[in-house]
């Protein structure tokens, strides 16, 4: 794991509500696996072909990512909309670096980062 667990109950608790209110990061709404409840976390949302792409800073166990992938999808508000995200699914380095712009820093190999997910734009 990239991140140490810890770090991430400190941003849970303490960075995320002020990101969120803040307005300026990408803001993906999910639904809780067994509490059913709604929640909103901060988040960087790289687009790429036909979705979006986010890092794992703190690896898939994350409890954000566990609940996406059960239910199947999102809803990510980034740049003043919001767009419904389908099909998450758990992608390595070589695929997520595939599809990311050049343009955009992979993350420092420092932080062991290798898992990210991807996330198709909904149809219809």
């Amino acid at each position: 794991m990239p991140m140490p667990r810890w770090w991430g109950q400190v941003n849970k608790r303490v960075f995320n509500p002020r990101a969120v209110a803040g307005g300026k990061w990408p803001v993906l709404t999910h639904v809780g696996r067994t509490s059913g409840a709604t929640y909103h976390t901060p988040l960087d949302a790289y687009p790429v072909d036909g979705g979006y792409l986010f890092v794992l800073v703190y690896g898939s166990g994350s409890d954000w990512v566990r609940n996406v992938l059960a239910a199947g999808g999102a809803r990510l508000r980034v740049d003043g909309r919001e767009v419904e995200l389908a099909v998450p699914r758990l992608i390595g380095e070589d695929e997520a670096f595939q599809a990311l712009p050049d343009k955009v820093a992979r993350p420092p190999r420092l932080l062991r980062i290798t898992e990210f997910l991807r996330m198709d734009l909904a149809t219809g």
